[in-house]
């Protein structure tokens, strides 16, 4: 199964697992069979009510408590309940953003007005694009910038501490030329980083900047045997402790 792998600014790499086109199709299902359950109920409502169709006062009812409730079930279930639907919660599906943050009020809308496009998803132009895309996305999806995620998956950050040594008070600095490092320098190493685990191209990029470092500050030998990705957060963490802890 696939994942989606990311790394945060804060060198925290989260590993999300997209949610199956069997589970999505689940999840929905739930959700249609609530939408229905309810639209039966609001109408046996209304029956026992003795409101007349054709009535303004049904008109009244049927369009604020049935319809546009009904109509808009997943986006307020999304935007409310922080991405979660009945039937994705039920499944722990969640929807984020690609990134692995919360999606905003307008991701949120957007896909929901596209969901008319993916309709319908169980033999429609959604199924097939949700079949042909990495992270099992519908055109809604794609458009927002959002994904729907295992969300027991999603909770398992793994935290590499090695990353984190130069928070503790022994930790000594390898390389003494990363004190001459510029915060753009840095940034830019950081964005690489974070490039090679979510593009198939930045671990090309990451080769040429790790070369580029070792020969303009002038590395020692030892660094020439040193991984490029283990060289580059090395210089970030000796960075830290130069920049921030000897201040």
């Amino acid at each position: 199964m696939s994942q989606s792998t990311i790394l945060t600014g804060q060198y925290v790499r989260i590993s999300q697992t997209p949610a199956s086109v069997g589970e999505r199709l689940i999840a929905l299902f739930i959700d249609y069979v609530l939408v229905i359950l309810y639209v039966i109920g609001m109408s046996v409502l209304l029956e026992r009510l003795n409101i007349h169709a054709f009535s303004s006062l049904s008109f009244f009812f049927l369009f604020g408590f049935v319809f546009l409730p009904a109509l808009c079930y997943p986006l307020l279930c999304e935007v409310f309940n922080r991405g979660q639907s009945v039937g994705k919660r039920l499944l722990n599906l969640r929807v984020v953003k690609v990134d692995g943050s919360t999606p905003s009020l307008s991701s949120y809308l957007l896909r929901w007005l596209l969901f008319i496009v993916d309709v319908p998803l169980t033999g429609g132009l959604g199924l097939v694009v949700v079949l042909l895309t990495k992270n099992n996305q519908r055109l809604g999806d794609l458009a927002a910038g959002t994904m729907v995620i295992k969300e027991k998956n999603y909770r398992k950050i793994h935290v590499s501490l090695d990353e984190f040594d130069h928070l503790t008070s022994g930790y000594r600095p390898r390389y003494p030329q990363a004190a001459d490092l510029s915060i753009e320098q840095v940034n830019t190493i950081n964005k690489v980083l974070i490039a090679s685990v979510s593009s198939t191209k930045g671990g090309k990029q990451l080769a040429a900047l790790a070369y580029k470092i070792r020969t303009t500050l002038a590395l020692p030998e030892s660094a020439t045997n040193t991984d490029d990705t283990t060289l580059l957060h090395t210089l970030l963490r000796d960075y830290q402790y130069y920049a921030l802890e000897e201040v």
